[in-house]
């Protein structure tokens, strides 16, 4: 799998995105959690006590004059990036983070190159890949996720975060851009917020997450969800998720 979650800040894409990970590599799957959110977020979904251990700086140097601003270290390449880089989380899912807030803005600029670089050049009969964007629309619609299959929208029943969710559906209609986009209605309360999720942006809701207490007070504590409350509804929506998924993916496999 290839896959690029995105959503408004807050709509819990990151927990989503971890859990996802963690589900898919108990099945025996090779995941790497590709995170190129400057905030933390993805880190404690995937039940890591890290948030802050990003590429270091020196990964990537300027270019040469009348070449690109920036070039991968010598004997850097993804699979060493990988290798040297990632950390190993439970479930063996690898998590690569891609910069964070502090330091120089260069520092961020030579991370989301290190991203683009690793994204065009993993290995992907090996790794199923699942990135956790930024919150909001610009990278996204910038083509960080342009190597992602699959783009998964996280919605909540709220004002703004349908606002973005409209604007991000546009990820359909670029060149670049997946070739299926999958609505997730998330911290659903009432019976209604669904449809009114699926009404707002005019495509069906595939799989719905209802708010969960148990998920919260994890939250709350920095504890993952498949830690908190693994047989619970949050968790169950997910499993469900990663199985429609891995459905496409089957689909496209077996089709002649």
């Amino acid at each position: 799998m290839k896959v690029a979650f995105v959503g408004k800040g807050g709509s819990g894409k990151s927990t989503i995105a971890g859990t996802f990970a963690r589900v898919l590599a108990r099945r025996g799957e090779a995941v790497l959690a590709l995170d190129s959110d400057p905030l933390p977020g993805l880190p404690y979904a995937l039940g890591l006590p890290v948030d802050d251990r990003p590429i270091p700086d020196d990964a990537v140097v300027a270019g040469p004059e009348g070449g690109p601003r920036w070039v991968l270290s010598p004997g850097l390449d993804p699979a060493t990036i990988i290798e040297r880089y990632a950390v190993l989380g439970p479930d063996d899912v690898r998590y690569l983070q891609f910069g964070n807030t502090s330091g120089h803005i260069s520092t961020i600029q030579r991370a989301q190159f290190a991203w683009s670089e690793t994204v065009k050049g993993v290995d992907t009969d090996r790794w199923n890949l699942v990135g956790d964007l930024p919150g909001g629309t610009r990278q996204a619609m910038l083509g960080w996720g342009s190597y992602a299959d699959c783009a998964i929208l996280v919605a909540e029943p709220t004002s703004k975060s349908l606002h973005s969710a409209r604007r991000l559906l546009r990820l359909s209609d670029a060149d670049w851009g997946p070739t299926t986009v999958l609505i997730v209605a998330n911290k659903v309360r009432h019976a209604d917020d669904a449809e009114r999720i699926s009404s707002r942006l005019e495509r069906p809701v595939t799989i719905v997450v209802p708010m969960s207490a148990e998920i919260m007070a994890g939250d709350r504590l920095g504890v993952a969800p498949l830690d908190v409350d693994p047989d619970g509804s949050f968790v169950e929506s997910v499993r469900a998720l990663v199985d429609h998924v891995a459905g496409l993916y089957h689909h496209v496999e077996e089709a002649p």
